[in-house]
């Protein structure tokens, strides 16, 4: 059974942020809100717990995990950054865009892609993650908590906060409840692995990145 930790939106509890710090540090998986949808993650150097993501999202070993950062010179420790795709992020940082970038040695090879060496990575408009992230000191893994089932199907989709709550209780070890409803827009998904820039995935904010790229 997990631990739920009920976190303010706007002032997240310190006491919390740190407990829940200390879990991840040990290896915990989390399941916590961000300005997109509710998402399961990890300590991004805890090998056991990105592990357990993989496969709690079904999800092998040559598929990127994206992960959180900070701030935009965070993200510089963990990808290679061209003058164009920098110009870019620093309109578009924070918000909800996940950037595939070229990875650096600092990257585990667990989350990467292992054939193209890229990564991806968020750096998201939202208090909670940015307290969990400044306590940590290093990214925080981030996947959608859309889980599928045998069938191929994501019956998690779309669910009530209490509901998604129910239906992970037994899979993670922590629930970040910032008591309000989940999102259920992903993360639009810009490709600036190369001199052109490219749309992946439409998601929130997408007509704001058309601008930009």
């Amino acid at each position: 059974m997990a631990t739920i930790y009920t976190i303010h939106p706007e002032t997240p509890q310190i006491r919390r942020i740190e407990k829940i710090r200390e879990s991840l540090e040990d290896g915990a998986v989390m399941l916590y809100p961000t300005d997109t949808v509710y998402a399961i993650g990890c300590d991004v150097h805890v090998k056991s717990a990105v592990q357990r993501v993989r496969r709690l999202k079904q999800l092998s070993n040559d598929k990127p995990l994206t992960f959180l950062c900070s701030s935009l010179s965070n993200i510089a420790k963990y990808a290679r950054v061209s003058d164009p795709a920098y110009r870019i992020m620093k309109h578009l940082i924070p918000g909800p865009y996940t950037f595939l970038l070229p990875a650096t040695k600092l990257v585990p090879k667990l989350v990467m892609s292992p054939n193209r060496k890229t990564t991806g990575i968020r750096v998201p408009d939202h208090n909670v993650c940015q307290a969990l992230l400044s306590a940590l000191g290093h990214p925080i893994i981030s996947t959608s908590a859309h889980l599928p089932n045998q069938d191929g199907d994501t019956p998690t989709v779309g669910l009530e906060r209490a509901k998604l709550f129910d239906a992970l209780d037994g899979l993670v070890d922590i629930i970040v409840d910032n008591d309000l409803e989940p999102g259920f827009q992903v993360s639009t998904i810009l490709d600036l692995t190369s001199s052109e820039p490219m749309m992946v995935r439409q998601g929130l904010g997408w007509d704001e990145a058309i601008a930009w790229i």
